[in-house]
């Protein structure tokens, strides 16, 4: 099971082979509505049966397009999700908004990676560990986002005091949808995976666990007696946190036998989808970008990279140290320059075909009037050289996540005179996009950590050819594409199969079950050091952009 931004999808793999035998997706009804979410604050939010109603119907699709006989050898399941995304939860472990009293109570949801309501409490956070006797974002590149675990739940108990009275714990929705299966009826029984405690909430062997209650008083009075609530252990996601409760077997026509595996982020199972190994820098291409290595613990030694999202032992592949890193928009860049493109055509033709044609009609009309538009644009890009276009564009339309976090911060652009077409706003946007790919390869090499390959998965990756040479050039490192449309959910599957035992651990089950790779790009040479120019024009008008941040932020 792999649980996107927009909607859920579940395979049916061989575990022998890696083969997928069937597959599903389904849009999340109440997110495909636009609800809960407020762009003008920056406000995302997923309501839990939006995860439940999918998780049943794509696994009832996958399982009816198989054999009879295949849910009966069905051996484990996997789940990964989004992240870092929480929600408030009462003493049962059932996220708040499953409540009748909080049902439309976006605080009661789960909070989306992408939200970035707590960019003030995520100022907090880094100003209290700066003064406390722990540096608890030493794990963390030193800097605490807007996006993850305890900005969001401090974010969202002083947002609404009903909320934050009956709110008893805090759940990621990774950790929470394998409870939901297993049938976990307390919160204090809910397994916390290693990938979202260590990563996102703070968590570490070196001060016990969790940060200690005094520090969260000090942060907010409002926190007290949540840690205290939340276990002080996490699992790594090759463990099994139980087996199908009887309601669950029964919903999906599933033996009670099936091994439930873990919950884990998507892009840490998606690196292990893609066959990560150490040396190899895993880019998940979506929305964001999430950036995905592993280290031997002898490389890694006692090394705290800066800038990053994380580094936790166990987080991709037990026994080594995951390390992450991203951009906070990366397919959203070029799906926001696409609205600007349909929103004037769809006000004009609704405007124009209302008494001509069915409300249907017309929005597949001008569906597939913009693909139209975007092809053409996305063609006469490619077709530039870049020392033509004078266009300069920073990648942080929603924020920066590494290196060094900084959700405050906005797309800037230069350059642009009489001359100005889409095609090279388009292409200005893609580089963009491409120089904060590079930022981050810099940032772990500048750290030592040796980066040998770079492998591509996600639609973006499998899907634009344009985008991805443009990101081959500017790093100058060849790009090796993963073979499946699902490498994410394929990474759930192969912690599913070390879960029920097929597999000794997770190597051998990347060695049996992954994909291969599609195709491999390799940096054009004439435009390596074009880029390279351009790259140091970009890191200027960054820091520009940046030192501006504050005025920029009065005038808005």
């Amino acid at each position: 099971m792999d649980f996107g931004t927009a909607g859920a999808r579940a395979i049916v793999i061989n575990s022998l082979t890696g083969e997928t035998i069937a597959s599903s997706n389904m849009n999340y009804p109440r997110w495909e509505k636009g609800y809960y979410c407020n762009t003008n604050i920056n406000q995302w939010r997923h309501h839990p049966l939006d995860y439940i109603e999918t998780m049943e119907f794509v696994i009832k699709d996958a399982l009816s397009q198989c054999p009879a006989y295949i849910p009966l050898q069905i051996a484990g399941i996997g789940v990964d999700t989004t992240g870092s995304t929480p929600a408030l939860t009462d003493e049962s472990g059932t996220p708040l908004a499953m409540l009748p009293e909080f049902a439309d109570n976006p605080d009661a949801m789960f909070v989306l990676w992408k939200d970035h309501t707590a960019v003030e409490e995520a100022k907090e956070i880094n100003n209290l560990c700066k003064k406390w006797d722990v540096d608890y974002t030493k794990y963390v590149g030193g800097v605490y986002s807007a996006e993850w675990f305890w900005a969001k739940a401090m974010h969202l108990v002083r947002e609404d005091d009903s909320v934050a009275s009956r709110a008893y714990s805090i759940v990621e929705v990774c950790d929470w949808l394998p409870a939901v299966l297993t049938g976990v009826k307390r919160s204090e029984d809910i397994i916390r995976s290693r990938c979202s405690y260590g990563h996102k909430a703070l968590w570490h062997p070196e001060w016990g666990g969790l940060p200690t209650e005094e520090f969260f008083v000090a942060l907010e009075p409002k926190l007290a007696g949540f840690s205290l609530r939340m276990p002080t252990t996490s699992f790594t996601a090759d463990n099994p946190v139980g087996t199908l409760s009887s309601e669950w077997a029964e919903r999906l026509g599933l033996p009670t036998t099936v091994v439930v595996a873990g919950g884990a982020y998507d892009c840490h199972v998606g690196a292990v989808g893609g066959g990560v190994t150490p040396g190899s820098l895993v880019r998940v291409v979506g929305p964001s970008t999430c950036d995905v290595m592993v280290s031997t613990y002898e490389e890694i030694g006692t090394k705290c990279i800066k800038g990053i999202c994380g580094q936790v032992d166990g987080s991709v592949i037990p026994g080594m140290v995951g390390l992450e890193a991203g951009q906070s928009s990366f397919g959203d860049l070029f799906d926001t320059f696409r609205k600007v493109i349909e929103t004037p055509l769809r006000q004009g033709l609704t405007q124009y075909f209302t008494d001509k044609m069915s409300r249907k009609e017309l929005s597949g009309m001008i569906n597939e009037i913009t693909n139209i538009i975007m092809e053409n644009i996305d063609e006469k890009a490619a077709e530039l050289s870049p020392s033509v276009t004078s266009i300069l564009s920073t990648d942080w339309i929603n924020g920066r996540r590494s290196p060094d976090a900084n959700q405050m911060l906005t797309l800037s652009m230069t350059g642009i005179s009489l001359d100005v077409s889409a095609a090279k706003m388009y292409r200005a946007l893609v580089e963009g996009a491409a120089y904060g790919t590079k930022a981050i390869v810099k940032r772990f090499e500048s750290e030592g950590v040796e980066i040998k390959d770079v492998i591509g998965i996600g639609d973006i990756a499998l899907g634009s050819s344009f985008v991805m040479q443009v990101m081959c050039d500017v790093i100058n490192k060849p790009i090796k594409i993963c073979n499946t449309d699902y490498a994410c959910a394929l990474g759930s599957a192969m912690f599913a199969a070390v879960a029920s035992r097929i597999y000794d651990n997770v190597e051998d089950a990347i060695a049996a079950m992954n994909s291969g790779f599609s195709r491999e790009y390799h940096p054009n040479k004439n435009n390596v050091p074009i880029y390279e120019k351009l790259y140091n024009k970009y890191q200027q008008l960054g820091k520009f952009s940046e030192s501006n941040e504050t005025y920029i932020n009065e005038i808005k």
